[in-house]
């Protein structure tokens, strides 16, 4: 005949301190997963900003580099706007050259005889003459001629009145001629026209 075997252990109690034994493993375990969550985010975080710093770093060598380049452009424009302000200084002095041997072609050939220049001053397109005559009528004649040529516009007698000249009783003049902003429209085209490639 078998023992009857009787259990004397509470059954309630066994089930409770099995069931914490379970609930202290599973809230061990969330807790190292937490940690290990904590942990990733953490070496996540890191090496986002180290990569960040990374591309920082790198954009402020491109940086230096651009402000290094820029400098360099704005050295070449200031060396090419003092070459073109060279040049044009340059042309300007070929282009005044040139209109002052022209000035003074035409006024010797409009100058009428018996009468001489003592003075030609030019101030943009103001030229101011000064100079004697045997007569006042010679200076009436060379304002006319002025005003037909092509250079000069505008003649106007400032003062005549009368001087001695050694020995001479002469018609001291003095007057303002325009040159002729046609012309000087035209010289401009020629010198462009010059300058450019064919």
């Amino acid at each position: 005949m078998n023992p009857i075997r009787i259990n004397l252990l509470p059954h309630r109690q066994i089930r409770k301190a099995k069931q914490q034994r379970l609930f202290a493993i599973f809230a061990i375990a969330a807790l190292g997963a937490g940690l290990a969550l904590v942990a990733l985010g953490q070496a996540y975080l890191v090496e986002a900003k180290a990569a960040q710093d990374r591309r920082n770093s790198f954009l402020r060598e491109e940086i230096a580099k651009l402000d290094q380049q820029i400098a360099e452009i704005a050295q070449l424009k200031e060396k090419t706007n003092d070459l073109l302000a060279r040049k044009q200084a340059v042309e300007s002095l070929q282009s005044n050259r040139d209109e002052a041997v022209r000035l003074f072609d035409v006024l010797a050939r409009q100058l009428p005889e018996g009468m001489y220049l003592k003075s030609v001053k030019q101030s943009g397109e103001m030229v101011a003459l000064s100079g004697f005559a045997q007569s006042s009528a010679r200076v009436s004649s060379f304002m006319r001629a002025l005003e037909q040529t092509e250079l000069f516009d505008e003649p106007t007698l400032v003062e005549v009145k009368a001087a001695m000249v050694g020995n001479l009783r002469v018609n001291e003049f003095a007057m303002n001629v325009k040159i002729s902003k046609q012309d000087a429209a035209t010289e401009a085209k020629a010198s462009g026209h010059k300058g450019a490639k064919p």
